[in-house]
């Protein structure tokens, strides 16, 4: 894969990325700055999407049509939603959907599909890279939706539909998008909270060691692919 695509929610989650790989060339399209750099004789090009779904769908599909990545990486961070799951540990995804829309609108009608599967290579290699950064991963589905979950009440609801493993407000939306487009993708996520009734206060906490651990995951990754 030579061509890579990472997009990032908030400018936190990119902000070790961009530092690491330097000064970037820079293109504007449907209103995302998109920062293209070689590195280590890939391409990669990295975009902030802004917060939840249709942000992220815009962000992924502007990013297929301009630059026809090999790959999507899905990097930031995310709220843990399975009880072995804890604080700055890695989910990657095996799956994405929504948590917030009945499933019969996605099955029934276009796409057909509600349930959006991540790229074997991609899973490998992001569970290859933690394993020799000595972090522990996870495998699994990662659900997203319209809102932070920082309530045990609305986490435990969540848990008793899905059994995530994560629970975010991007990665869904980047999945359906490159479904569509046949498209290779996975999200990687680094937990900063357990999107229960302290998930706020643990979120500002851990936010920048979640995103600076997950830059440096995904950017090892590249090498590897």
């Amino acid at each position: 894969m030579e061509k890579i695509v990472i997009i990032g929610a908030m400018p936190s989650e990119l902000a070790d990325i961009r530092r690491i790989l330097g000064e970037a060339e820079v293109q504007r399209y449907s209103g995302f700055d998109f920062y293209i750099n070689n590195y280590k004789g890939k391409t990669l090009i990295n975009a902030c999407c802004g917060i939840a779904k249709v942000n992220a769908a815009l962000c992924a599909q502007t990013a297929i049509d301009r630059f026809a990545p090999d790959c999507i990486i899905n990097a930031g961070i995310a709220g843990g939603m399975n009880s072995a799951v804890k604080v700055c540990d890695i989910v990657v995804s095996s799956e994405v959907l929504p948590h917030d829309l009945d499933q019969h609108f996605l099955v029934d009608y276009p796409p057909y599909c509600g349930i959006f599967k991540a790229d074997d290579k991609l899973i490998s290699t992001a569970e290859e890279v933690c394993s020799e950064f000595g972090v522990k991963s996870f495998r699994g589905r990662i659900v997203s939706g319209e809102a932070f979950i920082s309530s045990n009440e609305v986490k435990a609801d969540i848990q008793s539909r899905f059994d995530p493993y994560a629970v975010d407000m991007e990665s869904a939306a980047v999945g359906h998008c490159c479904f569509l487009n046949e498209t290779p993708y996975v999200s990687v996520r680094c937990i900063s909270d357990n999107a229960d009734d302290e998930g706020a206060m643990s979120f500002d906490e851990f936010e920048k060691i979640a995103a600076k651990r997950v830059a440096e995951i995904v950017l090892r990754m590249t090498e590897l692919l």
